[in-house]
């Protein structure tokens, strides 16, 4: 029996999808103004994780993320740049799908973007102005009136009576009540706009995963999944204003995940202490990263250090190292062994793990400990036990977790492409910190000669292979 902790009732329920056999979930994406740390890549790697789970116990599953890609941080990002925000964001994306893709995420089934769903935002819009939970302000402003929504904040735990104590009216703002929240924001001069029966403008933040949610998956789904940062203001408006719209229960559980931490602060672009995905990877492996994200349960806070992510590429290397030797003794595709009881017993061990709130470090454990048996059986001869046990981690146990997954493994050329790629981009940074960029422009010109092209951003310099025409 499969239960999870629904942060709405804050107790541990068992999994009853709406519709038997299968299963609908929303995955709060990123805003597309840079790209992507660490801890925007611990929801993506757990809830992955958790889909491809849902899927090895048997259910169907239809997965949505979306991507935020018109706010106030896009904007100003393209406008510092002196690139369309369209194009920006765009680009931002393509780059979110590379480090998604290198991290071994798959791809959800829709990846929808805000600004292809404003025709239904405005819908939404019209619909709780009607229904009178949502009003016009005299600038052309469209505000969500918090108080008419009965059970607000149950969600995220919070009382109005708090809410109020910190609340307050921004300058600009012609809200009737300092806790309504925009669903409908009056250009200003220079920012891209939609024609609206209100005015020209542009979706609030909360109301685009309401219109791209139902949209796509129904009124109603099975799970709303998210950072634990996310509970307030963002999913408690959102259900606020699904509800109000629908009269019908938005999502059925909600999931969050906890927050990474460096040196006890949440890992954040606003506090500068980020550590770039894609350098994370570089520097110590697609398992190794997965490994810390899955080490320890989804709902608690990870502390982040070199240290520690130096620690799990060791023992990624080690796994690997056994795999390896036992993968050796076989010329061409290891065969899959006759299954047993003992099999069936590790399974259930495995299963037992994932179905209690889908408790990752208790199943990545067992997984660590299948290695140890590996180890053991093949130094004892026992080749019909290692071979069980490679079949366990490699082909079944493994890929649900995105860990040694056959299907995921990258060709060894490409890998020591990339590590060669990224060494050069290593050394150029250096010469440019000692400010010898002569020969950091050399490299750069030289590189580009052979298609590939350097980028530096804020967050680092990225690079892409331009494939020439055949």
């Amino acid at each position: 029996m499969l239960r999870i902790m629904n942060t709405f009732t804050g107790k541990k329920e068992e999994f009853v999808p709406l519709k038997d056999g299968w299963v609908r979930m929303y995955v709060c994406g990123p805003t597309v103004y840079s790209l992507i740390h660490v801890g925007n890549a611990r929801p993506a790697v757990v809830f992955d994780a958790f889909r491809r789970y849902l899927e090895y116990r048997g259910y169907k599953v239809v997965m949505v993320q979306n991507f935020t890609d018109i706010d106030d941080k896009i904007i100003n990002r393209a406008n510092e740049l002196g690139v369309d925000w369209y194009d920006f964001a765009s680009a931002m994306i393509a780059e979110y799908f590379r480090d998604a893709n290198e991290l071994g995420i798959r791809s959800a089934n829709f990846h929808p973007r805000t600004t292809d769903y404003v025709k239904e935002i405005i819908q939404i819009i019209q619909g709780l102005i009607d229904k009178g939970y949502a009003y016009v302000a005299s600038n052309g402003d469209v505000y969500f009136s918090v108080r008419k929504f009965e059970g607000y904040g149950q969600l995220s735990g919070k009382k109005i009576e708090e809410l109020m104590a910190g609340a307050r009216i921004e300058p600009g703002e012609e809200k009737k009540d300092p806790l309504d929240f925009a669903l409908w924001k009056a250009a200003k001069p220079g920012e891209p706009w939609w024609d609206s029966p209100w005015c020209k403008g542009r979706p609030g933040w909360h109301i685009e995963c309401s219109a791209m949610s139902m949209t796509l998956l129904g009124e109603s789904f099975d799970i709303h999944a998210g950072g634990e940062d996310l509970v307030f203001p963002h999913h408690e408006n959102e259900r606020a204003q699904s509800e109000a719209y629908t009269g019908k229960i938005f999502a059925k559980y909600w999931m969050h995940n906890g927050m990474i931490r460096i040196k006890g602060e949440k890992m954040s672009k606003s506090i500068g202490n980020i550590f770039l995905i894609r350098n994370a990877l570089r520097a110590f492996g697609r398992d190794a990263v997965r490994l810390f994200l899955l080490s320890k349960h989804y709902r608690s806070p990870i502390d982040f250090s070199e240290d520690i992510m130096r620690d799990h590429k060791r023992a990624v290397e080690r796994a690997w190292e056994a795999l390896r030797k036992f993968e050796s003794r076989y010329e061409d595709l290891v065969p899959v062994p006759k299954r047993d009881q003992w099999m069936e017993e590790k399974k259930e061990a495995f299963v037992e793990a994932l179905d209690d709130d889908f408790n990752t470090p208790k199943a990545v454990a067992l997984i660590f400990d299948l290695i140890k048996e590996l180890n053991k059986a093949m130094d004892d001869g026992n080749e019909d036990k290692a071979l069980k046990i490679y079949h366990l981690i490699r082909r079944e146990f493994g890929p649900v977790l995105g860990l040694f997954d056959l299907e995921e493994e990258r060709e060894e050329a490409t890998g020591i492409e990339e590590g060669l790629l990224n060494l050069i981009v290593d050394i150029r940074s250096e010469l440019r910190k000692e400010k010898r960029f002569d020969l950091a422009d050399s490299i750069r010109d030289r590189l580009k000669d052979m298609g590939v092209i350097l980028k530096d951003t804020r967050e680092g310099t990225i690079w892409e292979v331009k494939r020439k025409n055949v």
